[in-house]
């Protein structure tokens, strides 16, 4: 249930002007706008698509739509970089691994532009947008709708030509996830969930199923690029009989390896929201669970008592807290 609304309840935002088109697919628009205190959002032949009663509603009836635009930021910002950037675009942020490149910005910029349009009154929380002001993290504590949003997860993967980066949407309220949308255009895969409503793969549901029992549990942690020796010691009691524990990758990339049954847990120390909250969400409905060190889900606006996993199932979940909790 989502904390602080009552199930199905609307929250209020100003319509838009009809004539705001868009690249998305055209979708049954219900006729004029909507007053004021609806919730309004443009449709690709230019009307105002009633969407006035929850986010239930409009994920219905506009999930195709945020994915259409999820695509289209790859397939023009993206992608088109993809083993193509020059030097000049490529830059470092706080170190020399936090790269970010013309693709991450252009491709969030996009998007940043795209999404409120489809749902007016709601508002980013991106990347890159927070790293060139941190105080619009702070959205994700307000009671607006909020796309949490990760232009190019795997950014190092990318800029190595790899296929190992993905694109992360997502879409919460109150601090909880409601749906979300982890695409690979270069592995052509897109994954997506729905609060309520389970995963998919391409269309195909996603279950994690359980580990198999006498196997070694195949856990991603926090790379060491990115950990201090603090966070490195935490991740020690990994470091048994009966876990097989590796770097990871994409983070999104590797929540979608959970909720596929091909990684059976991941174990972080970072809390940012952009890297976690599609693939938590993938996770969940497909079955699997997560736990911070505390022993509680995670939760996407911080406080988290780290490290903190993401697994297969509830017994894969606290056997890896118990590791991490574990003195060293």
């Amino acid at each position: 249930m989502r904390a602080g609304r009552r199930p199905g309840a609307p929250w209020a935002a100003k319509p838009i002007p009809t004539g705001a088109g868009g690249p998305f697919p055209c979708c049954p628009c219900p006729g004029p706008p909507r007053p004021v205190g609806a919730v309004g959002a443009a449709c690709s032949h230019g009307g105002v698509i009633e969407t006035d009663a929850s986010i239930d509603q409009f994920l219905t009836r506009h999930a195709q739509d945020v994915e259409a635009a999820v695509r289209e930021a790859a397939a023009r910002e993206i992608v088109p970089r993809w083993r193509r950037l020059a030097a000049h675009e490529v830059d470092r942020k706080s170190g020399p691994h936090d790269v970010v490149t013309d693709a991450d910005r252009e491709a969030e910029r996009y998007l940043t532009a795209q999404l409120p349009r489809l749902l007016p009154g709601s508002v980013v929380v991106g990347e890159e947008g927070v790293h060139a002001d941190p105080s619009t993290y702070e959205a994700l504590r307000g009671d607006a709708p909020v796309w949490i949003v990760d232009p190019v997860d795997g950014t190092r993967q990318f800029v190595r030509g790899e296929t190992g980066y993905c694109t992360l949407v997502a879409l919460a309220l109150d601090g909880v996830v409601q749906a979300s949308w982890t695409y690979a255009p270069a592995r052509e895969q897109l994954a997506t969930a729905v609060r309520g409503q389970g995963a998919r793969l391409d269309g195909e549901p996603l279950r994690c199923g359980s580990p198999e029992p006498g196997r070694d549990l195949r856990v991603a942690t926090s790379h060491p690029d990115f950990t201090t020796d603090e966070q490195k010691r935490a991740l020690l009691g990994l470091r048994t009989d009966g876990v097989a524990p590796r770097p990871c990758g994409s983070a999104g990339l590797e929540y979608l390896s959970v909720a596929r049954g091909e990684l059976d847990a991941t174990a972080f120390n970072w809390e940012l929201a952009w890297d976690h909250a599609a693939g938590l969400l993938l996770v969940e409905e497909a079955g699997g669970t997560h736990l911070t060190r505390a022993g509680i889900p995670f939760a996407i606006r911080g406080g988290n008592t780290l490290p903190f996993t993401a697994a297969r199932d509830e017994a894969t979940a606290r056997r890896i807290v118990e590791l991490l909790s574990a003195p060293v």
